[in-house]
């Protein structure tokens, strides 16, 4: 990416921390004593470096989410394979229990696992939302039931930024004794997440949310909690996810969940600040409107439908004008044609096809000016503007 871009999709991935790199440097390469890298399961003195570096890992992670112990983390690939792992995993410890409950506006990770479940015999709920794209606990409680495996509720919306009540929805879940899965990807690092006062069953998070790297994520599972592995070898992380450590991944993610945890009240002040900046000035152009819940939000997310506009054509336009943003999910938009399918999150929350079709999100960081807001809502108005001229589904 060139270094004129101002960079606005810290919802798809955040940049790389340059202080998350130093840490990952010497397992990528090597230490700089001249020990090699090694693997955490060897006895050498490489392998105990390495399984050092894992384990100081996993109690920055655990600190980030308030785990009791950080053994009730682990490490994955990624968000989707984590939720995968929960929402496969939790179903499989109980098979007398064939009923699952999910959000409408859940991640597709967790989506389309609920959905292979379905697939094979179960029966999956799909609760519904209100227009600002918040679950009702009581509608909520009113699905749980005792065959029911487990129930999946997102911490906050990957495309609109809402935030749910997850206390009062893990609350009802452990009252009825069914495991709460919840998505916490876009939640970690800007919102105080404490487990151990929150009784959820399992909890997904990712390092490139956090200005980690890519492909490496995390799974926090409760001491209790029973789960069956999906991929099956050498026994590590507890024989819930084997395979070969991604040691320089982990200590990213380390790393990264450290300084958010460190950073957090400094980080989500001033992206609120952007974040209130960006919403007063884009829809304050007409036919601009926000979706997502007005105040419970995630701080840095700005999530607008612009009538009369196209959602791929503003965003190449403001792509060309140096300002990089999002069309709704970057996983759920990828190798789909921009007009040809509608965001089921959007849909859910009673927006139109025609709305859905013309929405973007504006997602700020940490490293986001002023400035640079104030560049974007010159460069939005232009283009909106002209690709309104262009547009016969327009009219003023």
């Amino acid at each position: 990416m060139q270094n004129d871009v101002v960079y606005l999709d810290h919802a798809a991935t955040t940049p790389l921390d340059e202080r998350v790199l130093e840490a990952m440097l010497p397992h990528l390469g090597g230490a700089p004593d001249g020990r090699p890298r090694g693997n955490p399961s060897s006895l050498h003195s490489a392998g105990a470096a390495a399984r050092e570096a894992v384990e100081e890992a996993r109690a920055s992670v655990a600190r980030l989410v308030g785990a009791n112990e950080p053994g009730e983390i682990l490490f994955t690939a990624g968000g989707t394979e984590s939720d995968n792992l929960a929402v496969l995993g939790l179903a499989a410890s109980d098979p007398s229990r064939k009923h699952v409950v999910i959000s409408a506006v859940e991640h597709p990770a967790v989506r389309e696992a609920a959905g292979h479940l379905e697939a094979t015999g179960y029966e999956v709920t799909r609760i519904g939302v209100d227009a600002g794209g918040l679950v009702s606990p009581a509608r909520f409680a009113g699905t749980l039931r005792p065959d029911t495996a487990l129930a999946a509720v997102m911490w906050a919306n990957n495309e609109v930024g809402t935030v749910q009540p997850i206390e009062e929805i893990a609350e009802l879940c452990r009252e009825a004794g069914v495991p709460l899965h919840v998505d916490a990807v876009q939640a970690a690092g800007r919102l105080p997440i404490d487990v151990s006062r929150v009784p959820v069953s399992t909890l997904a998070l990712s390092a490139h949310k956090l200005h980690g790297p890519q492909g490496v994520g995390a799974l926090y599972v409760r001491g209790g909690v029973e789960l069956e592995p999906v991929l099956f070898g050498g026994g590590q992380e507890r024989g819930l996810r084997s395979g070969t450590e991604n040691v320089a991944g982990i200590v990213g993610l380390g790393a990264a969940s450290r300084l958010a945890f460190e950073e957090l009240e400094e980080r989500t002040r001033h992206e609120e600040a952007l974040r209130e900046a960006l919403i007063s000035g884009a829809t304050g152009l007409p036919g601009v409107r926000l979706n997502g819940h007005r105040e419970k939000r995630l701080s840095n997310n700005i999530h607008v439908s612009v009538e009369g506009v196209e959602a791929e054509s503003l965003v190449l336009f403001l792509d060309a004008l140096g300002y990089a943003v999002g069309s709704g999910s970057a996983c759920a938009s990828r190798g789909t044609p921009a007009g040809h399918k509608a965001s089921p999150v959007l849909l859910a929350m009673g927006r139109t096809q025609e709305e859905a079709i013309s929405s973007v999100r504006i997602t700020v960081g940490k490293d986001t000016t002023r400035a640079g807001i104030d560049g974007f809502l010159e460069a939005f108005a232009a283009a909106v503007s002209q690709l309104r001229e262009l547009s016969p589904l327009y009219t003023s």
